[in-house]
Order: C-alpha cells, then structure tokens, then sequence
C-alpha cells in the first residue's frame, strides 16, 4: 500500500509540475499513469485537476441553459439517445417550437444568470427549413436577451456553418461522444469522421466549437485516453461532459451508471488533458454523481448546464446557482474564450 501511494504521489507531482510550473500539456504516457491511480487517489487527482483550472481558466463558472426546439423523430441510431425514430421509447417527434416558446425558454433562462443558450434540434443535419429557422431565432434571441446564443443541429456542409456564423451563432454544439475507434459499436447511420469534419468545418466558418462526450456506454480506458488524444486534435473551446443516463428503449438502456468516483476521476483526467478548455457539467451528472456534485466542481469543472436537459430532468437552476455560491465560486459574464 506505502509503495502505491508513493507512485501516486509521484505521478501527480510530476502532473503538477508539468502543469502548473513548466506551463506545458502532459503527453499520453503521463495521462495513461494517472487514469490508473488507486480509488483512495481520486481526491488528490482532483485536488491537482482544481488548481490546475484555476490556474489555467480562473475562478469564473459560466452558467447554460439548453433548449431541445425540434424533439424526436430523429433517424440516426445513436444507442445511448431516446430521441432516435428508429427505437421505441417513450420520446415521440414534434415540430420544431414556434418564436413564442423559444422566446419564453430564452428569457427564463437569462433570469436565471445563464449567459449562454443553446438551441438543440433531434435532425441528422438542418434541411433548408430548419436554417431558414436558425437564422431567424439566433438575432431574435440575442437582441432581446442579451444572451449568447449556441446551436446544435447535427452534421453540417461549409454552406451551412457560414450561414449560422453570419447570424450570429456563437458556438456550435456537435459531440465526438466516444473514441473513434468505439464508434462503430454505438452508432451506424454516420460515422465519427463525418463528425469529425463537422466540428472542422465550425472552426472554419468562425464559430467556437462546443464539442461533448459521453461516458459510460461500455468504453475501455483506453478508450477514452485516446478520446482525450482526439479532443486536442480537434481543439474544442468548450468540452461539455455527460454520463450515460440509459433510456428505456434504447440499446444502451440496461447500462449501469458509472460509479461517482470513477466520474471524479474522470472529470479530473479531461481537466488535466484539456487544461483551458470550458469544462461543463452535462447530461447525467444528477443520477450518476448524486452527492459528490459539489466535489464534481472542484475536480476541474468551470461551466455547467442548468435545468434540464434533452430529455431527462436536471436539477432546478436555484440549487445550482446555491451550489456555486456554496463553493464560492462566481458566475461568469461571458467576455472571453476559456
């Protein structure tokens, strides 16, 4: 036991020092070392994942509310999502919401003290109708609240994300979600490099990228260190990180929940990787981490989404907003790219 933890003490060390004192990226063999830390390891690595984004990123949380404006219905076979037409789950299609309920959703979530808010729409890619939508919502929402306005509608042509730059799209939401090399085995009707492309093509066109992942659908560490590996190559402003929430109906529907401090660990290790990205709290956090939340933001997170989500129920936004104040940490106005 003395001897682990004294190889623990010295991965972390030399993590800190890289990080922290030289101002340098830890390369894969040092991330593959600290993935392996003993469980009673865990709070330091978060401990080390804290300073390291305070150093890197500041104090500041920035604060997100979502909106899913066009649900279910879509045709691709992600198997983690219940919005899928080709599995039965309780989520049924809709239209995409009229300029009224947006406009609602967008002002509740300015008085809440988000910053940000992403549209969300469950399509492969946006048909002429949906852009034409996109670039009416996008300046409606950001002349009348103030807010930064993020969108997420699938895989995009050059045209596309020069057009929803042009109205003023702030970030653009289009997850890696796994290891290229695990794809295949959670999703067939595209591929991880028509992904891959898509997030190229936002940068391209002027947009920060926001581009997520979800843990917990089978993947292997070694999995995800090369996920991690993926993410610097693709170079995402914002990492959004959510944990399977298995859906009825879905092929991942049976999955365990990860356990929460294979979360925080995890957490950490995407901090340390990805030391000044915006780091958020996502999908899955309530029923995978439940009372570690608050340690969960002392393990590298700096931003969060509030409310719910897609297609689950998140926490209301008071008690995040309480949370954060708990912790002292303050909420961002969004002026510059972390």
């Amino acid at each position: 036991m003395s001897r682990r933890l004294g190889d623990a003490r010295a991965a972390l060390a030399a993590a800190g020092a890289a990080l922290l004192d030289e101002g340098r990226q830890l390369v894969p063999e040092e991330l593959e070392a600290l993935s392996r830390l003993a469980p009673e390891s865990v709070p330091a690595l978060a401990s080390l994942a804290h300073e390291v984004r305070l150093a890197w990123c500041g104090p500041e949380v920035e604060v997100e509310g979502i909106l899913s404006a066009k649900t279910g219905g879509c045709p691709e076979d992600c198997g983690f999502c219940s919005q899928s037409a080709r599995f039965d789950s309780p989520v049924k299609a809709t239209a995409l919401l009229d300029t009224g309920e947006v406009m609602a959703a967008a002002r509740q979530t300015a008085a809440s003290g988000a910053t940000e808010f992403c549209l969300v729409l469950a399509v492969r890619g946006p048909d002429e109708r949906t852009m034409a939508r996109l670039e009416e919502l996008v300046p409606l929402v950001r002349e009348e609240t103030g807010l930064e306005v993020a969108v997420s509608a699938g895989i995009l042509d050059a045209g596309q994300a020069e057009r929803l730059a042009a109205a003023g799209t702030h970030r653009y939401n289009h997850n890696l979600e796994t290891a290229r090399s695990f794809f295949s085995r959670v999703v067939t009707t595209h591929t991880w490099d028509e992904r891959f492309q898509t997030c190229r093509l936002v940068q391209q066109a002027g947009m920060e990228l926001c581009c997520g992942v979800l843990l917990g659908m089978g993947e292997t560490t070694a999995h995800r260190l090369e996920l991690l590996a993926q993410l610097r190559e693709v170079a995402p402003a914002e990492v959004p990180i959510n944990f399977l929430n298995p859906r009825p109906g879905t092929p991942l529907g049976q999955r365990s929940l990860v356990h929460p401090l294979e979360a925080i660990r995890w957490i950490a290790l995407f901090r340390l990787a990805l030391p000044s990205v915006l780091l958020r709290y996502a999908g899955g956090r309530e029923v995978t981490l439940r009372e570690l939340q608050a340690m969960g933001l002392t393990a590298g997170i700096n931003a969060l989404i509030v409310g719910n989500y897609l297609t689950t129920l998140g926490r209301a936004a008071e008690q995040d907003l309480q949370m954060l104040a708990d912790l002292g940490m303050p909420v961002a106005a969004l002026s510059r790219v972390l």
